[in-house]
């Protein structure tokens, strides 16, 4: 009997560490569908998700409470209107991974993430322009 808590007791500490950094790891995670994902997909106004892609040049139009402008993948281009103020760094061209619904034309978002450096942040820092959708 000795011999198994000499074991299990390892083992279980192991297992716990384990668990708690996957937990921790995935809900650092951004996880978000592309343009062209969306488009494929039912659309459900009820259910919330990410929309990622790139803001295409052409499109951004700001009024007192809302930003409207489109995201694409280099295959297809969503309309987003966005609720609120865009971030400092946001811009045509940049990445962004939006948080809101998709009713089919439009995608509703109310949660704004850009991308700077390799990383998508929501503080504000200084970002070159790259255009990928036209």
């Amino acid at each position: 009997m000795k011999r198994y808590w000499r074991f299990l007791l390892p083992a279980g500490l192991v297992v716990i560490v384990l668990v708690f950094l996957i937990a921790t790891l995935t809900s650092n995670l951004v996880y978000f569908k592309t343009p062209t994902e969306v488009t494929e997909e039912a659309a459900d106004p009820d259910v919330r998700l990410r929309l990622g892609g790139q803001v295409a040049v052409g499109t951004v139009s700001q009024t007192a409470e809302t930003v409207s402008f489109a995201v694409c993948d280099g295959i297809v281009s969503v309309n987003v209107v966005h609720q609120g103020a865009p971030q400092e760094l946001f811009r045509e061209g940049i990445g962004v991974v939006l948080e809101g619904n998709w009713d089919g034309a439009t995608f509703h978002s109310d949660t704004m993430l850009v991308k700077h450096d390799e990383q998508y942040r929501t503080d504000a820092g200084d970002y070159e322009h790259e255009a990928f959708c036209s």
